[in-house]
């Protein structure tokens, strides 16, 4: 796996079609090198048309496409790996399935102990947050910034933030031990995702690819 750095977008519920095509391709030209597609209220047809577009985006831009919860659809898309929740399948059969070099990331929350299982059984990066107030995410639980710092000194992969992170933030999460930061609605609920991709990336020399 390549580096892990920068700015992982992550496509909001509110966005379909061709409008969430041209959102990703805008979020992608300001420099996001990590994309999630994350549907839970869709049919498996259209999860199927719209995880087939971004893909292909995704390969032509050279960007690390990720499918939220649905391993068996990251595979027949060929995303480069599955992000997995605390309600998602085991670790174990996404693995079984996408093969040795497929991404599988963990959800953790506020728990470092999660984190540590995970990358015991074989997680290629673990998500911590949220750490701000979501307009995403408004009843998940708060994760103190030294979490971050804990986590670096236990965990040798690499460290995702997320949970309202505006541009601000990006410069703390990064010092505390953050290799990615996580964005929603700092992206795709913005009037330019180009532009507010820059201005993440802009806030920080953390700017890489994976």
């Amino acid at each position: 796996m390549k580096a892990f750095t920068g700015l992982y977008a992550i496509t909001p519920e509110n966005l379909a079609g061709e409008l969430l095509y041209l959102r990703v391709q805008q979020a992608i030209e300001g420099g996001a090198s990590v994309l999630q597609y994350r549907k839970k209220n869709l049919s498996e047809k259209q999860m199927l048309e719209e995880a087939l577009r971004l893909a292909e985006l995704c390969r032509q831009q050279q960007v690390t496409f990720m499918i939220n919860d649905h391993y068996l659809l990251a595979k027949k898309v060929g995303a480069q790996g599955v992000h997995l929740g605390i309600d998602d399948e085991h670790l174990e059969p996404a693995r079984e399935h996408l093969g040795a070099s497929a991404i599988i990331g963990i959800s953790c929350y506020d728990n470092l102990e999660r984190a540590i299982e995970a990358e015991h059984q074989g997680a290629n990066y673990v998500a911590f947050g949220r750490f701000f107030p979501s307009r995403s995410k408004p009843l998940a639980t708060t994760a103190p910034l030294a979490l971050l710092e804990k986590a670096k000194a236990k965990l040798r992969i690499p460290i995702v933030a997320i949970g309202g992170i505006q541009p601000e933030h990006a410069p703390l999460l990064f010092s505390k031990g953050a290799d990615m930061i996580a964005v929603i609605d700092g992206l795709f609920g913005q009037p330019n995702p180009k532009q507010a991709a820059f201005n993440y990336l802009a806030s920080t020399s953390a700017k890489g690819s994976v």
